[in-house]
């Protein structure tokens, strides 16, 4: 299920139908095809006039390329760069990115210590179509444009880039507690960012001023974002309506689930050091506290506090990446 911020980047492709041909028209009379030959007109419903078929054989039409890396993509990199959802300020200083999607690998990356930088993005200069994405190290000015790296392909990457060793992959047990994050969890943040009225502005903030000054844009922009949001937690509650009291009753039994699992051990599933399964559920549970944001509506953050032990996760999460308290 593609994000709902991703919903005003997706890529519509439509298949070129030729035009049906016409039959050539016969000139007026004999003598006139005798008197002068009839330039033979090519088919279809129009002609290009003279001027400009003269115009197009000096100047052929182009077949484009995929997209570009971004503009501001840099000749030589030193070290990957991981392009995310984030501003400017707080890309320069490395910090969280605010979305979720980017925010689980921008953490993995480094609980597996792969060294990198991270750069403000959207999903329209996104290669890949979608954030996050990965560039690799470029040496020189010859190789300058390594093939990105999409994000199902970044847990590999870290392993094998990573200095860290990390958990071994994943288990049955452990893919039936991802469903809690992939769907409980998930459709309440998506409820709450993206649905609820009292976090308008704060949507508004994160994903639709940065895209754009346009008024209608932004009106479209909104629109799509909601009907993208909706469409996904209706699809997962098999629904036909949303009922926050349901989605938040999920939340809270998916943090209770996910609490007894973690239990008194630092990392998830009793791991000697926290693997993907912890950046992912760092992703939810950082952003959900963090009072940077803004949040409005705070339901998510009231239903998290009343699990310390994930809480104390979350910070110790943030200690091993960022090095730092907020």
């Amino acid at each position: 299920m593609a994000e709902p911020e991703r919903v005003v980047d997706e890529k519509y492709h439509r298949e070129h139908q030729s035009l049906p041909n016409s039959p050539r028209r016969m000139s007026s009379t004999a003598e006139g095809s005798k008197a002068r030959p009839q330039p033979q007109e090519s088919s279809g419903w129009f002609t290009i006039p003279a001027p400009l078929a003269r115009l197009f054989k000096k100047f052929p039409l182009l077949m484009y390329p995929p997209n570009e890396l971004p503009a501001r993509s840099p000749d030589i990199r030193h070290v990957p760069t991981l392009y995310v959802f984030i501003s400017d300020e707080d890309a320069l200083k490395g910090l969280p990115s605010f979305n979720p999607s980017c925010l689980k690998w921008q953490t993995f990356l480094k609980l597996a210590g792969v060294d990198f930088c991270v750069r403000s993005s959207n999903n329209h200069a996104s290669p890949t179509g979608a954030l996050p994405f990965l560039l690799p190290p470029s040496i020189s000015r010859e190789n300058r444009s390594p093939r990105p790296i999409p994000s199902n392909k970044l847990e590999q990457y870290g392993l094998d880039n990573g200095k860290s060793r990390l958990p071994e992959g994943p288990s049955a047990r452990l893919e039936a507690y991802e469903s809690l994050l992939d769907h409980r969890i998930r459709n309440a943040w998506l409820y709450t960012l993206y649905l609820s009225p009292a976090n308008a502005e704060l949507l508004t903030n994160l994903y639709i001023t940065p895209a754009t000054s346009s008024r209608p844009v932004r009106t479209t922009i909104l629109y799509q974002l909601k009907h993208a949001a909706e469409l996904e937690i209706l699809k997962s509650t098999s629904r036909d309506t949303i009922n926050p009291a349901d989605l938040y009753r999920g939340l809270k039994e998916a943090f209770h689930a996910l609490d007894a699992v973690l239990s008194d051990e630092e990392w998830f599933f009793g791991s000697a050091s926290p693997g993907l399964f912890d950046a992912t559920m760092f992703s939810y549970t950082y952003l959900i506290l963090h009072d940077g944001l803004a949040w409005q509506n705070r339901r998510l953050s009231d239903i998290l506090q009343d699990f310390p032990r994930l809480v104390s996760h979350r910070n110790r999460i943030f200690q091993r990446c960022w090095g730092s308290s907020e």
